[in-house]
């Protein structure tokens, strides 16, 4: 059951933006003993995607609030949150649209994470290309047919993850998260400002490493950037950061920096 506009119900209409164009953003939220990890990022997320969509949503109390009444039965869950444009208007154009549309739902944890997080992740190549697009670089909206191509394969192959490039060549981020790697002292993540998704937990991250001194470089950088690196790791809200046992055919043995943020970010 979905929470829509503070009603608990199942149907949207056929004309809402959402199922007519992918008019809206999203994100998702780790719930941990009735409460929502990391709220005040992810309420920043959804404000800074509104506002690049140009969606006029202005209920934020209101979603806050109802974020955390859903999250507080929950003992380890998956909050999901869409804001929707709304309903109106047959063609592109947003004029006759109504007020926008909040969804919210809650799922099951995956149960694989923890694996993961005990034994690390193999991280693929994946043959589907990030087309470039400035202008919703960054956000989560809700255009994820890149996503679904790149799950789709990455489900055929003996990978947990994959790495995926853009139209030029350079890395972006894996199918569902973001990508660090350290090489020395150095520390790396690939710059989103033309494809892919600045991650809330990618956020989080490069702030307590800001905090306590170091820098992280944002970078556009090919596949080969992993050979030289001394260990890597992926992260999301959820997982919410795993070590990289294997990248491509790169293999680490060192989790010096994961270990250091692995508590800073549960």
């Amino acid at each position: 059951m979905f929470l829509i506009n503070g009603e608990y119900q199942s149907h949207l209409p056929a004309n809402d933006r959402s199922i007519q164009f992918g008019d809206g953003c999203f994100t998702t939220a780790r719930i941990v003993a009735g409460e929502i990890r990391f709220l005040s990022h992810h309420i920043a997320r959804l404000q800074q995607a509104c506002q690049r969509l140009l969606i006029p949503f202005i209920q934020w109390e209101t979603l806050a609030a109802e974020m955390a009444e859903m999250a507080r039965s929950q003992d380890l869950a998956v909050l999901k949150v869409i804001i929707s444009r709304g309903s109106g208007g047959r063609g592109y154009s947003p004029a006759q649209c109504g007020s926008p549309v909040r969804i919210l739902s809650v799922s099951g944890f995956p149960s694989f994470y923890a694996e993961w997080k005990n034994a690390g992740v193999t991280l693929g190549l994946s043959s589907v290309r990030m087309g470039i697009n400035p202008q919703l670089a960054g956000i989560k909206h809700l255009n994820r047919l890149e996503q679904v191509f790149i799950r789709a394969e990455l489900e055929q192959a003996n990978q947990h993850e994959t790495i995926v490039l853009d139209s030029d060549g350079m890395m972006v981020e894996c199918c569902a998260a973001n990508l660090f790697w350290r090489e020395g002292e150095a520390v790396y993540t690939p710059l989103v400002d033309r494809s892919g998704v600045n991650g809330t937990m990618r956020q989080h991250i490069m702030a307590e490493l800001t905090r306590q001194g170091r820098i992280v470089h944002q970078v556009r950088a090919a596949p080969d950037a992993l050979l030289r690196a001394d260990e890597a790791f992926i992260c999301n809200a959820l997982m919410p950061i795993i070590s990289v046992r294997q990248a491509i055919t790169t293999r680490y043995t060192s989790q010096e920096l994961f270990t250091f943020l692995a508590p800073l970010c549960e």
